[in-house]
């Protein structure tokens, strides 16, 4: 539910102070309308989301639902353009929420009904709120390998270390195999390597880095994250990527991996739900390796659809936001299509009618287990989220770093972009 491009542009205080919903009618009684910004993808379709809100309003009989689909993958820069208009709408899905609420935009939820129905009530948790239900989850990233490939390269289990890692790089490449799609094309996608990277190195060793840059106690250019970059810059200058990497579009990188042309693809676990299932055992998976083999999960707590604070009928938009959160028709198709990891309480895979690979069932077993699971570097909802405008810095700084070996000049960017959002 999260596959977009996190937070781009700045909110204007005044204009998150002074705008308001002009979407919503209705007082609490009688019938009300609602507006409810939705994205489409090749597997979240409109027919998923009509009938998906269709089923909600079965529930909640007395509110008539107006769908809006965002144009582009960044559903918060359409957000902020709606506000900026007088448009924001009654309903957000999957947004990131932490600048809204800053902005007083978001109506958080009840936590009695959070606690009641989610796995991990606080796992979005934003400054002690919930504004988003922690209905599903992701792992960003995982590694996945193509098993047929690593055979021909006699490899014969996935690496642990990074030492090991790199290994089975050098083998892939001298075999003939292009080591690692990449996607670099596409931003977000340019910057999967690195997010798995200071995940593992960075969070895995101190889980409150995020939360400590805030503070000013550490700082991208501290030495250990200049560490975990130069492993990027190694895969790169090693030519462990595709050639023309940063061309690659998002969309073809899959299409490059599924079919063969790579061995293994650095992505987030939405990616399940584009592992082709007429030959769905060539693939599995692994946890980006740390020096020391040591497993760390990077994790995202992601979830349903946000309420506006400004809505002319809280009650109404509440009751339908609820309704759509714990229907489990709706995470059939976010199961099956997005990869997305289930948050319900009370329920197994077998209660959503799902048909999934082994590679998913693999997969989801990271989230259920007990193990170091920390927020993905870049795609947290909570409080180890960055600023606003970061993560295009970021996403930056990865193209960048493919074919520089400024890591230095790269990293004091990075610094000075978060003085800079956080003054």
């Amino acid at each position: 539910m999260r596959r977009k491009r996190p937070t781009l542009v700045c909110l204007a205080v005044a204009c998150a102070l002074s705008g308001c919903s002009a979407a919503s009618t209705g007082n609490g009684t009688g019938r009300s309308s609602l507006t409810y910004l939705t994205f489409e993808t090749p597997s979240l379709t409109a027919k998923f989301w009509d009938t998906s809100i269709a089923n909600a309003q079965k529930r909640v009989p007395d509110v008539s639902v107006k769908k809006i689909v965002a144009p582009s993958t960044d559903r918060d820069a359409y957000a902020k353009q709606l506000q900026a208009s007088g448009q924001f709408p009654d309903l957000l899905q999957s947004i990131t929420p932490s600048t809204f609420a800053a902005a007083g935009l978001l109506k958080p939820y009840d936590q009695k009904w959070v606690n009641a129905n989610f796995l991990l009530p606080k796992g979005n948790a934003n400054r002690g709120k919930v504004y988003v239900p922690p209905t599903n989850s992701q792992i960003i990233p995982e590694v996945f390998f193509n098993k047929k490939l690593f055979a021909k390269a006699h490899i014969a289990a996935p690496p642990k270390t990074w030492s090991e890692f790199m290994d089975v790089c050098a083998k892939l490449k001298a075999a003939g195999t292009t080591p690692i799609e990449l996607g670099g094309g596409d931003p977000f996608s340019a910057s999967m390597p690195l997010v798995g990277i200071l995940s593992a190195d960075v969070l895995g060793k101190n889980p409150n880095w995020l939360k400590e840059r805030y503070a000013g106690k550490v700082h991208f250019t501290d030495a250990n994250v200049k560490a975990a970059v130069h492993k990027y810059r190694t895969m790169a200058k090693n030519g462990y990527f595709e050639d023309g990497a940063l061309g690659v579009k998002y969309a073809d990188s899959v299409t490059d991996f599924t079919s063969g042309k790579t061995a293994m693809f650095m992505m987030g676990s939405w990616f399940l739900g584009a592992v082709p299932k007429d030959h769905a055992d060539d693939f599995d998976a692994f946890l980006t390796p740390t020096e020391d083999g040591s497993l760390v999960v990077p994790f995202s707590v992601g979830g349903s659809m946000a309420i506006s604070a400004r809505t002319a009928d809280p009650a109404k938009a509440t009751r339908f936001a609820e309704a759509w959160s714990l229907d489990p028709a709706n995470y059939k198709a976010l199961i099956e299509g997005d990869g997305a990891f289930p948050m319900l309480k009370g329920k197994t895979l077998d209660d959503y009618d799902v048909d999934v690979t082994k590679v998913y069932k693999d997969s989801y077993s990271y989230v259920t287990r007990r193990n170091t699971k920390v927020s993905a570097f870049g795609w947290a909802t909570n409080d180890d989220s960055m600023p606003s405008g970061l993560n295009d810095a970021f996403y930056a700084a990865s193209q960048a770093l493919f074919s520089s070996d400024d890591i230095d000049g790269q990293l004091a960017k990075l610094d000075a972009a978060w003085d800079s959002a956080t003054k």
